[in-house]
């Protein structure tokens, strides 16, 4: 039964999520709930074997949890999950995981290593977009039976070969590894669909939350939980907002009509600098942006060519300036909060050293390009810097301009001269960015290799290949990290590629909202850590 105060609070909920709340009805958001406003139109499903948009893996990560967890106070470290402890046979393809004794589902049903085992398996037989995650192990429909099985309070999961541990328990942190109760998520199957359609509106976790209400491109509300394993969650409700400008969101932060801002822009960050009310949270994200040259055009092909671009181009002023606050530069293919990232930056804007190098290069002058770039505003501003200093060492640069879909399809298709890209992990391990940039498995028109952008760039990265393979291979951490950091170093300053921005978030939020972790580079958003 709905207690009087009960139902006033699922008024002020579903009213604040529709944004008809009227000012009488609160002077501040609810003391016991935290009012997000985020753009989540990107949402597909929230399926967590399905979910592969930020907005749903978000939302996901506090419903849910996996056998191996992510600290969000300790970016990038491995904590245990629903998993208490984990190992590796001496074959290199045997992981074993012995379930935490007396967690349980939102549904009361206990956590036990077959529904660990067999939600894994559903991964695979769903075979939805994130399941490469998992089935990059070998792992088929046919055979994830055999590979993937239980017994008492262990999960025993082997992989088609040996690969570096670290890679393995990394995979298992993303989203699409999260453990679901599958007597509730069975008992809602329909038409064989191992209950997707159901989980597309529910949940069935064991996350400090539950879902209690998602409407597609209006919001969501969930509810705490109590005698979470991590701790009871302090706010008890999350109400998420779909407001995707950010200077509503601003004037709805500045009145106090909600707690957190994630889509702000610069010029509304700095609209509130000052305002005591109200706080800005830096944090990286995972996106980089980088230019790719056509290795099928010869100038382009020139070493010499490609470092006179890497010095004229102006890193600093763009992000001083019409990135401020949401990029930095970066100048690796491996974001910051990844195992063997770089953050040394040896690449400024120097005319002098570009011509040079181009006088070095023996191309004739002025050489013509054109920069494929997506009809976006950032983009375009960062185009154009780009074509102005490259115009000043004899690089004349015309913007073939196009929306995502049409610019997407020239680069994979190897049409392009230059183009300008942004690239974001697909799970936290440095060979979801390493495989793609530095690996080409085979450098032909056909078949086509489109995941990797080495491919789609047609550039044949030698020994780099080799390299790679070997870092995803070798068991020891700190060793894997200096290949890492090795294969970056070549790869920076010989590649088809110029890396230049690692993506910055700003996150406003209301003075007394603290703990808010927004996931870095290597996570995704923590609400049971916040306060207010």
């Amino acid at each position: 039964m709905i207690t009087k105060h009960g139902a006033t609070r699922a008024v002020v909920l579903a009213a604040l999520m529709a944004g008809t709340a009227p000012a009488a009805l609160y002077a501040a958001t609810p003391a016991d709930t935290l009012v997000v406003a985020d753009a989540i139109d990107d949402i597909v499903s929230i399926d967590p074997h399905e979910a592969f948009e930020f907005s749903g893996v978000d939302l996901n990560n506090n419903l849910y949890d996996s056998l191996v967890e992510l600290d969000p106070t300790k970016p990038g470290e491995l904590v245990p999950g629903l998993a208490e402890s984990w190992s590796v046979a001496e074959d290199g393809v045997t992981y074993t995981f012995k379930m935490k004794p007396g967690i349980t589902f939102s549904s009361g049903n206990p956590v036990t290593a077959e529904d660990a085992a067999l939600s894994l398996r559903r991964v695979v037989k769903l075979n939805k977009t994130p399941a490469f995650i998992l089935t990059q192990f070998g792992l088929t429909p046919e055979n994830v039976d055999q590979m993937i099985t239980f017994d008492g309070d262990t999960v025993t999961m082997k992989t088609d070969k040996p690969y570096a541990p670290t890679f393995v328990y990394n995979c298992l942190t993303a989203g699409v590894a999260n453990i679901v109760d599958m007597k509730t998520v069975m008992a809602n199957e329909v038409n064989g669909d191992m209950g997707n359609e159901w989980l597309k509106s529910n949940s069935a976790g064991t996350g400090a939350y539950v879902l209690r209400s998602f409407k597609p491109n209006e919001g969501y509300i969930i509810e705490a939980r109590a005698g979470h394993w991590r701790g009871d969650a302090p706010i008890k409700n999350v109400l998420m907002r779909h407001v995707p400008e950010g200077a509503t969101q601003r004037l709805l932060l500045e009145k106090g009509d909600i707690d957190i801002a994630r889509e702000m822009t610069p010029t509304d960050i700095a609209g509130v600098e000052g305002n005591a009310d109200i706080k800005v949270q830096n944090d990286v994200g995972g996106q980089i942006y980088y230019l790719a040259m056509n290795q099928k055009k010869p100038e382009l092909a020139n070493p010499k060519v490609l470092e006179a671009m890497r010095w004229a181009i102006d890193y600093k002023g763009m992000t001083d300036t019409l990135l401020k606050g949401q990029w930095v530069v970066h100048q690796a293919f491996l974001p910051r909060g990844f195992l063997g990232a770089l953050e040394e930056t040896p690449y400024g804007l120097d005319l002098e050293k570009a011509k040079a190098a181009l006088a070095e290069s023996g191309v004739t002058l002025p050489l013509e390009v054109s920069i494929t770039v997506r009809n976006n505003q950032e983009r375009m501003d960062i185009a154009q810097s780009i074509q102005n200093t490259f115009g000043q060492v004899g690089i004349n640069v015309t913007l073939d301009v196009g929306d995502g879909k049409q610019v997407l399809e020239k680069y994979r298709a190897r049409q392009h001269d230059i183009t300008l890209q942004t690239w974001g992990p697909d799970y936290p391990d440095p060979h979801t960015n390493a495989s793609t940039f530095a690996m080409n498995p085979n450098n032909a028109d056909e078949p086509k290799s489109t995941g990797f952008l080495a491919w789609r760039t047609a550039w044949e990265p030698g020994p780099l290949h080799a390299m790679t393979e070997a870092a995803v291979a070798e068991p020891d951490a700190e060793k894997r990290k200096a290949m890492y950091e090795e294969i970056q170093r070549t790869h920076r300053d010989t590649s088809a590629f110029v890396l230049m921005f690692q993506q910055a978030r700003q996150d406003a939020l209301r003075a007394n909202v603290t703990g808010f972790h927004a996931g870095g580079a290597t996570d995704s958003a923590s609400y049971w850590t916040v306060t207010k």
